[in-house]
């Protein structure tokens, strides 16, 4: 008799194959049969009328502080995910000298938009060395499976010192410490590497990240110890520019260490036709053997303003600031006053010198819609605000003080600024179907005040594959394989992301028909009370981790199967 039995069910398995019925039997933390009419199990969940998949794999997130305080990586955990790998974008929490804490926390609360607040408050800090920090992640029992990559942020500021904080130039001395303490840090576990060379990602203090100037030696040096590992990936992201100096040392990477280059890829409203070139490069150093991946986004990078967000459009007006003082729920009262609402809208700050993403905030209502409920992730020209308040002969600002005052002062505009140039998906599409990109960015855990993009997963099934409506879907066996299999093999997890014999039993069992994801809310939830966004799903029958059933119709059973995942991993025996 098998452990646990799925019955019935449509089987989508990772593989990319056409959806079959079938049972999934499974015994201990393993699948070990998939077919029709399979024995008994001491417990059965009928799957009849719904959909069976692996469990999501999600490649991108930036949980390195919560993963050490909560059981259930929320949001994430709710919206299927078994096994989330942090440490993306050069911040983390590792290595750390004894004292240089406050600089890793302001680093992350100023590129992530996570509170510093609740991330002094929920650590504990009791590891100096990347391989102290996972085994305190590893002692820490969870829902779902983990992994972390180094992050270059840390470890420049941990060999270098203010140096490195600085981004002063590497010495070779400075290279081959930095590579040591990446290699050791891959030999404790490390899935692998990861930089910014983005102006956009900076500290509190205003500074960018340690590594965005780094030299094209300091990159070798430090991926010369991936390839004295044998594992890893390198991720990456980047302005991309120059362009070509960037690529040239992307590619220089791959083919001299042998390992996969992970680098973001969205469409650049400055550059619309720039990811085009970038899908080129990744084809050509395919086809000559090496690795070069654009990591991809499943919906528009975009944030949501409401009353509650880190900026929106009225934080530039002198009335608002009156009252940003007052804790949400008082301010949410005093914004609802026809008086407060005409003081704010009356008197308009001068924007005249408002440029680049700050005009886009303040004024940019062509490419700001009503989010709503339920969200809508690909709105249409005439949905915008500056459309609405054509039509209904109001300002623009009106228009918006209204929509973020839906639902009592919560409600949210969203405004996509990359990969919506075209005002639709069909480019992320693209970009979704090529050959040499892989999905990432759902930055779970991240951008609090202005992003939740956790739900991504369920996205992908509720969008993709069943409601799109402006252009082409997707078909499910391609996006599951894609966010199961695909995701899990370019970190070397290889015994994930398909049902089959012999792969370790983590399932979703989903009610496609009924899969609904909520919009976005704020909540003060994080320690110290912090804030972030979160957003809720209906449809997720039953989430399994390591055979273990951790959700049941999005209640947490109580089981903590999940483990920290240390290195790649093959297919049990």
């Amino acid at each position: 008799m098998y452990d646990l039995v799925i019955r019935g069910g449509t089987v989508v398995d990772g593989h990319g194959d056409t959806p079959y019925r079938a049972d999934v039997a499974i015994t201990g933390d393993r699948i070990v049969a998939v077919g029709p009419g399979l024995d008994a199990g001491t417990r059965e969940i009928d799957a009849t009328g719904q959909i069976v998949t692996p469990g999501w794999v999600d490649i991108h997130t930036h949980y390195d502080g919560q993963v050490t305080w909560d059981e259930h990586l929320s949001p994430s955990g709710w919206h299927g995910v078994t096994t989330a790998v942090m440490g993306n974008c050069g911040v983390g929490f590792a290595p750390v000298r004894p004292g240089n804490q406050d600089f890793l926390i302001q680093l992350m609360e100023g590129v992530e938009d996570i509170p510093g607040t609740a991330l002094a408050e929920g650590m504990s800090w009791e590891w100096e060395s990347f391989a102290e920090y996972l085994d305190a992640v590893d002692a820490q029992p969870r829902s779902m499976d983990v992994a972390a990559q180094v992050a270059h942020g840390p470890v420049r500021a941990y060999v270098m010192g203010q140096r490195g904080a600085d981004n002063e130039i590497a010495t070779d001395d400075d290279i081959a410490e930095m590579a040591t303490v990446v290699e050791d840090a891959l030999a404790a576990g490390a899935l692998g590497f990861s930089t910014s060379r983005t102006w956009l990602h900076r500290a509190t203090n205003g500074e960018v990240v340690p590594g965005t100037r780094a030299s094209e030696a300091e990159l070798m040096g430090i991926a010369a110890a991936l390839g004295h590992a044998g594992h890893g990936v390198f991720q990456v992201a980047s302005d991309l520019t120059p362009e070509d100096d960037e690529i040239a040392w992307m590619k220089r990477i791959t083919r001299e260490t042998g390992r996969p280059v992970a680098f973001s890829l969205l469409q650049n409203n400055l550059e619309p036709d720039q990811w085009r070139r970038m899908l080129t490069e990744c084809e050509q150093v395919a086809s000559e053997g090496g690795h070069l991946t654009a990591m991809v986004a499943q919906r528009p990078a975009g944030v949501l303003f409401g009353f509650e967000s880190t900026i929106h459009p009225f934080v530039f007006f002198s009335g608002y600031q009156a009252i940003a003082h007052l804790a949400p729920a008082e301010r949410r009262v005093q914004l609802a006053d026809p008086a407060v609402r005409a003081s704010i809208l009356d008197n308009p700050p001068d924007m005249e010198g408002f440029t680049g993403l700050i005009a886009l905030v303040a004024r940019g209502f062509s490419r700001q819609y009503p989010l709503g409920d339920p969200p809508e992730y690909e709105p249409g020209p005439e949905r915008s605000i500056a459309a609405i308040a054509e039509r209904e002969g109001r300002s623009p600002f009106e228009v918006a003080y209204d929509v973020m005052m839906e639902g009592g002062g919560t409600g949210f505009i969203y405004l996509p600024f990359l990969d919506y140039v075209q005002g639709n998906l069909d480019n992320t599409r693209e970009l979704m179907l090529h050959p040499q990109s892989v999905f990432g960015l759902s930055d779970g855990g991240a951008h609090c005040g202005l992003i939740c993009d956790a739900s991504v997963p369920s996205f992908l099934l509720t969008h993709w594959v069943r409601d799109r409506s402006r252009g082409e879907r997707i078909p499910i066996e391609t996006v599951v394989a894609s966010q199961t299999r695909d995701t899990a093999m370019f970190y070397g997890l290889e015994d994930r992301g398909v049902l089959a014999a012999g792969m370790k039993a983590d399932v979703n069992v989903i009610d496609l028909d009924g899969l609904h994801i909520y919009a976005p809310r704020m909540v003060y939830d994080l320690p110290a009370g912090g804030r972030r966004l979160i957003q809720e799903v209906d449809g997720y029958s039953y989430t399994i981790c390591s055979g273990e059933i951790t959700y049941d119709h999005g209640t947490p059973t109580g089981a903590l199967p999940g483990h920290l995942v240390r290195g790649p991993q093959t297919v049990s025996a």
